[in-house]
């Protein structure tokens, strides 16, 4: 009898039996899922039926599937690791994640996105609520999935983890249908590693090449660094802090590498490019070998092609993506493997040095082309808010920015003696991106102070989701700088359209004081200086979330800037 029972001890436990929902249920949680954003519909109830059941997976109901797309994104993008996930319906409600899943996309976010699709039968019927999601979503996601058996499922979760969070992170989408949801079946998570030939791991830096952009930089007489967001993504920030200082090198960054390197840090440019700071695009042109870390060289950095680092002998590209090796811009050396590998295996490699003339002159450009602004007017400057906001980010706060000029005046004005996490949407220009994505940024990090930077415009395109702050308690502290305009596109049309302004006027925008008051939001408004001050204290001393209008200058304009058609070049050699 003892041998008996010895011998039944050792027989593994029968499979689970469970519905398709519970698997995929239980596969998130296996995944390290601990907060997803969704809609439900009609597609996608049998995940809701049985979600209660999992109380480690904490549901936000977002107001809007764009919503819940853009939290997963602030969710995933402001914690290193984490992957954002959101859920929705069938037909409208997976098409409303689109514009979400192509934010996440160009800027290499991890999400998981699960749509509901209609039964497997119905398929291709043009049946209620169908539409071709993958097809749909194909050009603005890594990879797509759609569920055809349920012994598909969890197989199907683990592996969409895994291309999400492998090598350039990005967003996938599972399509899962209904039946499928229903469908009972045995469940086996896979414990085995996921091996995809199109997904491998990150390759090891080449130390030939490394030797070999050691070797340039000992050589070179005007080195300069461009950081990207790549830098950010694979936790770099320490590591190019190390390799500046050791060779001397100024560092500037991309609209999306803002916070990878400190600000008030002596080797510190600025942002480069269409909207750059002067002194950062005369380093860029002027430079003999140019390293760029991270960064895809897209029109806004580069501008005009051929006027870009007109003067570079050696160009240098280091990017865990090699599509992204040569798209735009050519490079005599580049080097494929993630950031902060590259970067830790090339710094032995450097020999300490400083060019003093070099470091002076960028100096005097400093000087004579700062990042600053004039108030002759005695009317609210977005900077002046902006700078009370970052007075009191402690160099820890997370701040979002929207798109527009806000965007820019946010990141310009970015004031961190360490690197900090400043998010943004980057490659698609998203307006109504920065509320819901902070809301998720909040989710993910509850113990830090989240700022979320807006204009009215963006604002009111997400504003329902002032019920889920509200109804969550998630604690954002919102800045609208409020100009009565779609400032950018007046500001373009002033200075490149002939002066004609047209469908830009936003007076008619609500009272944001009583608009926070209905959805039960603090919510405060100024056009003073001197409130402005008092006014963030309030608000970081309430404990919820703070809607808070700033009325500013409505002529205030994001300067420098590269004219339309013009080259980086030119827009230098005329300053």
């Amino acid at each position: 009898m003892a041998a008996t029972a010895a011998r039944t001890d050792q027989t593994p436990e029968p499979a689970r039996r469970l519905t398709g929902a519970q698997i995929a249920l239980e596969s998130l949680i296996r995944e390290g899922t601990e907060t997803i954003f969704g809609y439900p519909g009609g597609a996608n109830l049998w995940l809701y039926r049985y979600l209660p059941e999992y109380p480690q997976l904490r549901h936000i109901l977002v107001r809007h599937e764009q919503g819940g797309a853009h939290a997963a994104d602030g969710f995933a993008r402001s914690k290193r690791g984490s992957v954002g996930v959101v859920f929705a319906t069938s037909g409208p409600g997976a098409l409303n994640l689109v514009t979400g899943l192509a934010t996440a996309y160009l800027d290499s976010v991890p999400v998981i996105a699960i749509t509901g699709q209609v039964a497997t039968t119905a398929i291709g019927t043009d049946s209620f609520q169908e539409s071709d999601v993958i097809g749909s979503t194909m050009s603005v996601v890594k990879h797509s999935y759609l569920i055809t058996r349920a012994e598909d499922i969890a197989p199907t979760i683990k592996e969409a983890f895994h291309v999400a969070r492998t090598g350039r992170p990005g967003p996938v989408l599972i399509d899962f249908p209904k039946d499928l949801q229903a469908a009972v079946t045995e469940f086996n998570y896979p414990e085995e590693p996921i091996r995809l030939r199109s997904f491998p791991p990150p390759p090891r830096p080449d130390a030939a090449r490394l030797r070999r952009i050691a070797q340039l930089i000992r050589e070179a007489k005007r080195p300069v660094i461009l950081a990207g967001r790549g830098v950010i993504i694979s936790g770099a920030e320490e590591t190019l802090l190390e390799l500046s200082h050791k060779a001397n090198i100024p560092v500037g960054w991309t609209l999306l590498g803002t916070g990878a390197y400190p600000v008030t840090d002596p080797l510190a440019l600025q942002m480069v490019g269409f909207m750059g700071a002067g002194y950062t695009n005369k380093a860029v042109c002027d430079a003999d070998v140019l390293i760029m870390i991270g960064m895809r060289c897209d029109d806004r950095v580069t501008t005009k092609l051929d006027s870009f680092a007109p003067r570079v002998e050696h160009l240098i590209h280091i990017d865990i993506d090699p599509a992204e090796i040569g798209k735009n811009v050519v490079p005599h050396v580049s080097v494929v493997a993630d950031a902060d590998t590259a970067l830790r295996e090339l710094i032995p490699m450097v020999e300490p040095k400083r060019e003093h003339e070099w470091l002076t002159q960028i100096d005097q450009w400093r000087e004579e082309h700062p990042v600053r602004f004039l108030n002759h007017n005695g009317l609210l400057q977005p900077q002046e808010v902006l700078e009370e906001m970052y007075s009191r980010s402690q160099d820890e706060a997370i701040v979002l920015a929207d798109v527009g000029q806000n965007q820019i005046w946010a990141a310009l004005w970015f004031r961190y003696s360490r690197p900090g996490l400043f998010l943004n949407s980057g490659g698609t220009g998203t307006m109504g991106y920065a509320f819901p994505a902070s809301m998720g940024a909040k989710m993910a990090n509850p113990d830090k102070t989240v700022f979320c930077v807006t204009g009215e415009g963006g604002f009111v395109m997400n504003m329902q989701e002032m019920a889920t702050m509200v109804e969550n308690n998630i604690a954002v502290k919102v800045l609208v700088l409020n100009n009565r305009s779609l400032g950018m596109v007046r500001q373009f049309q002033d200075d490149f359209y002939e002066g004609v302004r047209s469908a830009v006027d936003l007076s008619f925008t609500p009272d944001l004081v009583k608009l926070g008051d209905a959805f039960g939001m603090k919510a405060m408004t100024t056009d003073k200086l001197e409130e402005v001050g008092p006014m963030l204290d309030a608000a970081l001393a309430h404990d919820g979330p703070v809607l808070m209008n700033f009325d500013i200058d409505p002529l205030a304009n994001v300067y420098p800037i590269v004219p339309l058609g013009k080259g980086m070049l030119d827009f230098v050699e005329a300053e």
